[in-house]
């Protein structure tokens, strides 16, 4: 069975949102659909792990607001890369407004957003189905939205630095994070977007293959980050730096030379 065909499946792009009293969250997803159409029903299934995910089940209602073209890497990042079991993503956030349900929508990087109430929940195991009756609805742009290929094509960066040669690595098909190692755990949780192990593909790189890092003067000092590889040039790195590309904070970057 070839499990990508799965792969030829278009994917919209969108940021789930929902609120709690003074607690507003959102996740990236690609599962947003048109259920029926009399009455209007949108379905939508998030990842048990989330945090959106609780909020759902306890207000009984989300916002799916459109990735458009436009959209850069840091709306993925600042949705999907971190969690807001431990981040307020919307504390320093301005690029939203209130939806007539309460829910923040996002306003830059978006051509429409659709609210809805939860009218059945499915559960599927490691994921939740949410089928939610449309309550609110508009459009924001007339720019084409995001596929999840547009996405790895356009919007996501190309990796940065080297991989290690003749190892095998385990890359993730949603933001290619790489995992170094024979064998992938099965349990395994990508840190970057929280997608799991399945959505890993096996990439083996051999000595021949393996890309040469590029020359590099003596005289520098290089900091790499040890989750993307992204490199700084500089005696020392600015106090407060972070990765560009994964956030990594400065603090956990490696001193290559």
């Amino acid at each position: 069975m070839d499990k990508k065909a799965m792969y030829k499946i278009s994917y919209g792009l969108f940021v789930i949102t929902t609120h709690k009293e003074d607690l507003d969250n959102g996740c990236i997803t690609n599962t947003v659909a048109q259920v029926t159409s009399e009455p209007n029903q949108i379905s939508v299934t998030i990842n048990k792990t989330n945090f959106t995910h609780d909020l759902i089940m306890e207000t009984g209602q989300f916002t799916a607001s459109i990735i458009s073209q436009e959209a850069d890497f840091e709306l993925f990042k600042h949705f999907g890369f971190q969690s807001g079991r431990s981040v307020n993503k919307f504390a320093n956030f301005n690029d939203c407004q209130r939806s007539d349900n309460g829910d923040l929508y996002i306003t830059k990087g978006t051509n429409a957003y659709i609210s809805a109430e939860v009218v059945q929940k499915i559960d599927l195991g490691t994921h939740t189905l949410f089928i939610g009756k449309v309550s609110d609805m508009k459009v924001l742009s007339e720019v084409a939205s995001a596929t999840y290929d547009y996405y790895q094509g356009h919007i996501k960066p190309k990796k940065v630095g080297t991989t290690p040669t003749g190892k095998t690595i385990w890359r993730c098909r949603i933001c290619g994070y790489e995992y170094v190692g024979e064998e992938l755990p099965a349990d395994f949780i990508c840190p970057w977007c929280k997608h799991p192990a399945s959505d890993f593909e096996k990439v083996t790189v051999s000595t021949e293959e393996a890309p040469k890092p590029a020359a590099k003067s003596s005289e520098k000092t290089i900091w790499r980050c040890p989750v993307c590889g992204y490199e700084y040039e500089g005696e020392e790195l600015p106090e407060g730096f972070v990765c560009p590309l994964c956030s990594v904070p400065g603090e956990e970057f490696e001193k290559v030379n």
